[in-house]
């Protein structure tokens, strides 16, 4: 069977945004792989599908579920086809993001410091004391170069009319930047040509330039600074990101054992003594990184790593304290914080969101439960969610007695359509849904976003949970040049 046959039977929702189909038509961007597809026969594409599979396997390309049951790790699922985003499209994502990212680093700043958002009363204060990762820790502690977020994966949505949409922000510790890398270097490995024959923009410049930041940081003026990649370890479910992002910078991973303070200065052992460490990549949660500030409980950091980090001996990526800028209570407000700061309008839009601590907002929500998507506002990874749509009605009511314990700790947004892509299914061509998260770097020098990021498919039919852990997969995400 040729691959014109899987095109013919592919069936798009007409609800749905496809990104590869238009009234029936290929849309331009996708025109080079559909013709290259139709070079090849299934049983091509079965061998690429197969091959790829084993490339994972044997890269240990893998990601951990702690619920399974089933062991520990898991290859993470790949699509063979390409999601393809246009130049203009990803110009205008590019802009949103950036202007986003500078208010969100704004806001940070302020409310660590004079708190003028939440004197004139576009925040209100009590959302901002009632936020779990709000650290009075890090009232009036002197931020290197004032840059909070280092390193942000932020994720956008596109909606059945086409628009693009921010979902979420992810200011802490964002992962999946690695499947971004590896993703384009097995569709390099299972299509050669494919890549240069479609004109598609390069992303292997993320672990330089974030090397290149990582060293603009260093507290001391040497040119060749200790930088580490502070991991929890073997068991967390990013290990993969953090081992290939040490190895693809070329600097040491180390766990919090590793390292020692002496003097409010960061050392890592090494064979041959104490080395001094400069600057800290840290993979680590903010309540295990100091026993003596934190979780006295913890492991996984280091003791005095924050006198060290006040008394400007190490910088810390990123940085501490940024959780109150991505609680989702706390996303409804970043039009405001951009309009605040910057004193523009926002580029791309939210997703309406309704605060359950609000009285009116949770009596809709509750008239509503089965339209809208209901979230812990400090969860990740799709856990601690109700999907209204695909709920019981005892779990409808189970979720509502719990939010009533405390209704600040929930938000709910209207079930959006997700737009669709094709993927390489049993030996079909089937939509599913996907989301979107680029990457971007904010240094001394400005914010630099390598062009793509990871695409998140919902593997499951009909599903629109994209999250890893709820058993999405990926594929490449190409940026055409021009």
């Amino acid at each position: 069977m040729q691959t014109s046959e899987l095109l013919n039977k592919y069936l798009v929702d007409t609800n749905t945004w496809d990104e590869m189909y238009k009234n029936d038509s290929v849309r331009e961007q996708y025109q080079g792989v559909v013709e290259f597809m139709q070079e090849l026969s299934v049983e091509e594409l079965n061998r690429k599908e197969e091959m790829a599979r084993k490339l994972f396997m044997s890269q240990g390309i893998t990601f951990t579920v702690y619920s399974s049951g089933e062991g520990i790790e898991k290859i993470f699922p790949f699509d063979i086809i390409p999601r393809i985003i246009t130049a203009p499209e990803w110009n205008y994502i590019e802009k949103g993001i950036k202007q986003r990212l500078k208010a969100l680093n704004l806001f940070l700043k302020d409310v660590y410091s004079d708190q003028f958002i939440l004197k004139d009363e576009i925040v209100p204060i009590d959302m901002i004391y009632s936020c779990p990762h709000y650290l009075r820790e890090m009232h009036g502690f002197p931020v290197p170069h004032d840059i909070y977020v280092h390193i942000a994966g932020i994720d956008l949505i596109r909606n059945s009319d086409g628009e693009f949409y921010i979902l979420e922000d992810n200011l802490r510790t964002p992962s999946g930047v690695s499947y971004m890398l590896e993703n384009r270097e097995i569709t390099k490995r299972i299509f050669p040509d494919l890549i240069p024959r479609n004109n598609v923009r390069p992303v292997t410049e993320y672990p330089n330039i974030l090397h290149k930041n990582l060293v603009s940081l260093s507290p001391r003026g040497i040119s060749n600074p200790t930088i580490v990649v502070l991991t929890p370890g073997i068991y967390n479910s990013a290990y993969f990101e953090h081992t290939t992002l040490a190895r693809l910078m070329g600097v040491e991973l180390v766990e919090g054992r590793d390292l020692v303070v002496d003097g409010h200065r960061v050392y890592m052992k090494t064979t041959s003594g104490l080395q001094q460490v400069d600057v800290i990549y840290r993979r680590v949660d903010d309540e295990f990184l100091d026993p003596l500030v934190f979780n006295p409980k913890s492991m996984l950091g280091v003791s005095g790593i924050m006198s060290a980090y006040r008394k400007g001996n190490v910088a810390i990526v990123n940085a501490i304290g940024n959780g109150v800028a991505d609680d989702k209570a706390i996303y409804s407000y970043v039009p405001a914080m951009i309009k605040y700061y910057l004193n523009e309008e926002p580029i791309l839009k939210n997703v309406p969101t309704y605060q359950l601590n609000n009285n009116e907002e949770r009596e809709y929500v509750f008239s509503n439960m089965n339209k809208m998507v209901v979230k812990k506002t400090n969860e990740s990874g799709g856990y601690g969610m109700l999907m209204g749509h695909t709920a019981t009605d005892e779990e409808i009511v189970r979720y509502k007695a719990e939010i009533m314990k405390d209704p600040r700790q929930y938000i709910a947004q209207p079930i959006i359509s997700l737009s669709s892509a094709p993927c390489y299914m049993n030996g079909r061509l089937q939509p599913r849904r996907i989301d979107l998260r680029p990457y971007a770097l904010c240094g001394p020098g400005g914010i630099e976003i390598v062009p793509g990021g990871l695409t998140r498919v919902a593997l499951r039919e009909g599903s629109l949970v994209v999250n890893s852990s709820q058993g999405g997969g990926s594929k490449d995400t190409w940026v055409l040049a021009g």
